[in-house]
């Protein structure tokens, strides 16, 4: 099954996350399908860039989104408006 989650990337203690398509069997630092999305939490204020329609593109493939991805792409749209 095919999932969207964060893949944590940065240095120690100053973590950057990825938005990744992926499979849900594997760990998530295995291979990915494609990066969705970029989640910056320790700028100021926090990055976050998300391709909305890509997003929409794998749900549509039958990907599901991880609770905290849920939440970002929810920020991001209401952003977008």
């Amino acid at each position: 099954m095919l999932m969207i989650r964060l893949q944590r990337k940065g240095a120690k203690h100053k973590p950057i996350y990825r938005m990744v398509v992926s499979d849900s069997r594997k760990r998530p630092t295995s291979d990915v399908l494609e990066q969705v999305g970029f989640y910056n939490p320790h700028s100021e204020p926090p990055e976050l860039r998300v391709d909305l329609e890509r997003v929409e593109y794998w749900t549509g493939q039958g990907a599901r989104l991880s609770e905290t991805v849920r939440s970002l792409v929810k920020r991001a749209a209401k952003s977008a408006e």
